[in-house]
């Protein structure tokens, strides 16, 4: 499901390798969105490994354009980094797994989960990474077989109208839409090719984009439910503050809350978890003076910093590795760590200091 690296070492280049990460991708292709079933399929499928760290006597000999390939490479990669297995990220793939063993065989009322807390919590990650296990699940069961769709994302839009979200299902497949198809076609063809396709789990981002309170938003809303009655699979939702926000509330409110169950993400607080999420997006890095545990000796600065949310924790990490390059220093340290501006949330949400 969930693969970390193990700590930075250096190793001789084989002859006539390109160096980096990417050498299995094209640059085109790591930039395909999720919400079309191309780019779904890259990220559920690639895996690619680390770069490895060149020994000194091997990068002294670099040219200066080789010497900026490699790293462009690293660079590259410290914009990804690892994904922490967090024990909500756990959850959710447990939970999900479940839910998609229990509606196997309902023929309705299937039964669906909703992720739901602040920015910046790990909503996203954890809904993907699901998504990537259920992938990974089906092409084991069904090696070879093409034409299986196992998974759908998609993404609600702002200000969205159930004619706009049909439309978004329709442009994950690649099923062309005109202007002047209906509603109605629209779904028929989605509903079509999924049910052909075996789709065995449907995660919708952005919920909080949904508002039961308009018109438009309790259109979205039965155009989902109408989705999951025709659909066979198991309906995931991730959005930020959803009850706060009323999700839960009126006849559709109390409809979805009967069928769906809520995982709450929340910050971390200062525990051996955290530390253990600091030391895991440490080892990761690809930094050729970086000093072993300086990191997770930083562990309950870092949580001060970002007030225990794991969204502004890698990008913390992954801002003051990008820098270590850019300024050819390779490491990171407290100091770096401070040149690195974090968002507005977690810096208002900054914990208090560890007793």
């Amino acid at each position: 499901m969930v693969t970390t690296t193990g700590p930075a070492h250096t190793q001789e280049p084989d002859s006539g390798r390109r160096h980096g990460w990417r050498r299995g991708l094209g640059r085109e292709e790591l930039h395909r969105y999720l919400t079309t079933l191309e780019g779904w399929r890259e990220f559920a499928l690639q895996d690619p490994a680390p770069p490895d760290l060149l020994s000194g006597s091997v990068l002294a000999d670099l040219t200066p354009d080789e010497r900026l390939d490699y790293d462009d490479d690293r660079l590259d990669y410290h914009t990804r980094l690892t994904v922490a297995a967090t024990s909500t990220l756990r959850t959710v793939v447990h939970t999900g797994r479940r839910l998609t063993l229990l509606n196997r065989h309902a023929i309705s009322a299937r039964r669906g989960l909703i992720l739901s807390g602040p920015a910046g919590t790990g909503k996203t990650t954890a809904l993907t990474q699901f998504g990537k296990t259920i992938e990974a699940i089906d092409r084991r069961q069904h090696p070879g077989v093409n034409g299986r769709i196992p998974v759908v994302y998609v993404t609600v839009p702002p200000a969205a109208t159930s004619r706009m979200l049909a439309v978004e299902f329709a442009r994950f497949l690649g099923l062309p839409v005109t202007s002047r198809a209906n509603i109605t076609d629209v779904i028929e063809a989605v509903c079509g090719v999924l049910i052909d396709a075996r789709v065995t789990v449907v995660c919708v981002d952005e919920l909080h984009n949904l508002s039961l309170a308009t018109r438009n938003g309790a259109e979205v809303s039965d155009t989902l439910k109408y989705f999951s009655e025709r659909i066979p699979a198991t309906f995931v939702y991730a959005g930020v503050d959803l009850e706060a926000n009323g999700l839960f509330s009126g006849t559709r409110g109390r409809q979805i809350a009967g069928r769906f169950g809520v995982i709450e993400t929340v910050s971390f607080p200062c525990t051996e978890e955290w530390t253990g999420l600091v030391s895991t997006l440490e080892q990761a890095l690809r930094l050729h003076h970086h000093r072993p545990g300086t990191l997770e000796g930083l562990a309950p600065y870092l949580h001060d910093r970002t007030g225990g949310m794991i969204g502004s924790l890698s990008h913390l990490m992954r801002g003051a590795a990008i820098e270590a390059i850019l300024d050819g220093s390779e490491k990171i340290t407290r100091k770096s760590l401070q040149s690195v501006k974090l968002d507005r949330a977690a810096q208002s949400r900054k914990a208090k200091p560890a007793s």
